[in-house]
């Protein structure tokens, strides 16, 4: 009777310990699930994001849309490919890197809501891939804290193998998130190119595309023509260096843009595509005077243009990048 008293009791310690070994393993995966989803802040699969919106309290916004080969920004303008391939970095790479003190974790909480940055994520669908918030960097600049939408618990993130803040790849605003190509188009997409010099009309020139090669005109009519063919090869070396020519900057807030459109550009040029497109450029000239060297004046010195893109953009170029298309006319002769 005692033995069969005592098998009972066993009997039900087995099975009270079996539904507790049960219960805390739902809980335990449960709260592991909920951790995992905390701290996994990656979108691995960046081929599988068309959208991404970010915001802060300070109502900057920025939506990046996937565009052909290429992103738009706020539905408007080209994205500049190294930004979009920092910031694709960043969303594929990034990882928890540690848990902040507890301490800390009602002030981090607070300035992520006040001073982070939100960025969501979508698919082709507009379907939500990952929402999280983007704060400040760690005092050791090591770290960034972020914390995932609907959580709790901030965390300390990091780019494996780069150090430094990666908040900077998310707050770019407006124009810094723009392609700063003033040109980019393929040669075989060329029909034709001009360019005016108004100061040295002899020099102005148009290059066409025709049924028996590239053709050599005058800009002005009033410039004599070249009676010769002009070197084809010379004339797709020049088509070739607009492909892609890059400004320094966007400058369109210049407190002197009206002043300085109002001067006699060094040169006008003209690119029209194929497909009936052009990109209208006038350069002027931002001089600096160097300083004179014994009885010599001081010089004035070109480095760099104001560039007035399509009468839209006011952008910053490098005489060092655009010189290789300041051709003049008798240049594509023997």
């Amino acid at each position: 009777m005692k033995n069969k008293r005592s098998l009972i009791l066993l009997g039900l310690l087995v099975v009270l310990g079996g539904f507790t070994v049960y219960s805390l393993t739902q809980n335990s995966g449960r709260g592991t699930t909920l951790s995992l989803e905390e701290r996994n802040f990656a979108v691995e699969d960046t081929a599988a994001i068309y959208k991404i919106f970010m915001a802060d309290r300070f109502n900057h916004q920025t939506t990046l849309q996937r565009q052909g080969k290429g992103w738009i920004h706020n539905g408007q303008h080209t994205v500049n490919p190294n930004a979009m391939d920092n910031l694709m970095d960043a969303i594929k790479r990034v990882k928890m890197q540690f848990k902040p003190p507890n301490a800390s974790i009602k002030n981090l909480i607070k300035s992520l809501a006040t001073e982070g940055i939100k960025v969501e994520i979508y698919d082709r669908e507009d379907q939500l891939l990952k929402a999280y918030y983007v704060g400040g960097s760690t005092p050791d600049e090591r770290g960034t804290y972020m914390m995932v939408e609907g959580a709790e618990q901030p965390y300390v993130a990091s780019i494996p193998g780069f150090t430094g803040n990666i908040r900077f790849r998310y707050n770019l605003l407006g124009d810094d998130w723009r392609d700063k190509a003033v040109f980019n188009v393929p040669i075989g997409q060329i029909q034709s190119v001009s360019i005016n010099y108004p100061l040295q009309r002899g020099e102005s020139f148009t290059v066409s595309k025709g049924a028996q090669g590239y053709e050599v005109k005058p800009y002005y009519t009033l410039t004599q023509p070249v009676n010769a063919v002009p070197n084809q090869g010379r004339v797709e070396t020049f088509l070739y260096h607009f492909e892609r020519i890059l400004a320094e900057s966007f400058i369109n807030e210049h407190p002197k843009k009206d002043s300085i459109l109002q001067q006699i550009p060094f040169c006008e040029i003209q690119v029209t595509t194929t497909a009936g497109d052009s990109t209208d450029v006038a350069l002027h000239p931002r001089y600096f005077q160097t300083m004179p060297s014994g009885p010599e004046a001081s010089q004035r010195i070109v480095e760099r243009y104001y560039a007035n893109v399509n009468e839209e953009d006011f952008m910053l170029v490098q005489n060092e990048v655009f010189k290789k298309i300041f051709w003049g006319y008798a240049f594509f002769f023997e």
